[in-house]
């Protein structure tokens, strides 16, 4: 910022804002802000409040009433190649350890995703289209 003269620098995307501030006529440190999405603006330089992160349950784990396929990222869930064709994974269907049950768009890219287990489907966990997390189950097997 000295180099060029700047006082002042500030980027802004969808969910993220960052904003660089140099007083000028003095010497002192860049004040950096930044935004994130669950934190208001503030100065970098506060700590931030640590919150509590649910750790997420491995592909293929179980937990209670059942083994559960989860999501290895984060995306958008299809249940079908395309809107006119039928689902890759209903309710009730036997499903083997590379069947691919559903797809995931992360960065404008389809990534199919198998099973890793085999079983019978016993129940869809989310709907076509709905935006999924890293770990979140997709489905449950009976």
């Amino acid at each position: 910022m000295k180099k060029s003269d700047l006082t002042e620098f500030a980027v802004e995307e969808e969910n993220f804002k960052l904003k660089i501030k140099r007083e000028s006529g003095k010497e002192s440190q860049p004040q950096v802000v930044a935004y994130a999405p669950s934190q208001p603006l503030a100065p970098a330089a506060q700590p931030a409040r640590e919150a509590a992160i649910p750790t997420p349950i491995a592909a293929g784990e179980e937990e209670g009433n059942g083994t559960y396929i989860t999501s290895p990222m984060v995306g958008t869930f299809y249940s079908a190649p395309s809107p006119e064709s039928p689902p890759f994974a209903g309710v009730g269907d036997s499903i083997q350890a590379d069947s691919v049950v559903c797809i995931i768009e992360a960065m404008k890219i389809m990534n199919e995703i198998q099973a890793e287990q085999s079983g019978s489907i016993a129940e869809v966990l989310v709907e076509n289209g709905q935006p999924v997390e890293f770990g979140q189950r997709l489905f449950r097997l009976a």
